[in-house]
């Protein structure tokens, strides 16, 4: 689906097209004036630049999608705060480089948090596991807690992870 969404934007992309040099001087000094229209064309324009940097990103953990749309956000943002007190160019990458690498850092971010929510939940069933086996039956979570040196909420947030995850994988239907 994510690819579909892609090819959709590309074709629709190849309808829209770019600024020449001299078009884009002109809606430089009216973008810079305020003008709202000229702002929405230099966007429209630029769109394929912005894709040309999209994809300088691709297999970084990003699906080129996302990559595209924090580069369209980027742009839009870049285009609004476009004054003329600073190169077009020089500020639309400046403002696509930067979105996307925040993108990518909270993206990395996220799947470290993932990591070790699932490194923490593998170790609460191993313990548990071990201390069923070594009890003769399943451990309480005031027991586990002490065991794991969390507190009973940490112990019940990480079960109701784990079944979360496991509802998800298996459709809900655990």
């Amino acid at each position: 689906m994510e690819y579909d969404f892609y090819k959709m934007y590309l074709e629709e992309m190849e309808k829209i097209p770019a600024l020449s040099g001299e078009e884009e001087e002109k809606i430089l000094e009216r973008t810079a004036a305020g003008e709202a229209e000229a702002r929405k064309r230099l966007v429209e324009g630029s769109l394929g630049r912005a894709l040309a940097f999209a994809r300088e990103y691709e297999e970084r953990g990003l699906p080129m999608g996302d990559l595209v749309q924090e580069a369209n956000e980027a742009l839009m943002l870049a285009a609004v705060e476009y004054d003329g007190s600073r190169a077009w160019r020089e500020l639309m990458e400046y403002r696509i480089r930067e979105g996307i690498e925040l993108a990518l850092a909270e993206q990395s971010k996220e799947r470290e948090i993932e990591e070790n929510i699932a490194a923490r939940v593998n170790v609460l069933q191993t313990v548990s596991k071990a201390m069923a086996e070594e009890l003769g039956r399943e451990a309480t979570v005031e027991e586990l807690a002490g065991k794991m040196k969390m507190t009973e909420e940490e112990i019940r947030n990480l079960m109701k992870m784990a079944l979360d995850a496991l509802n998800a994988e298996y459709g809900g239907t655990v």
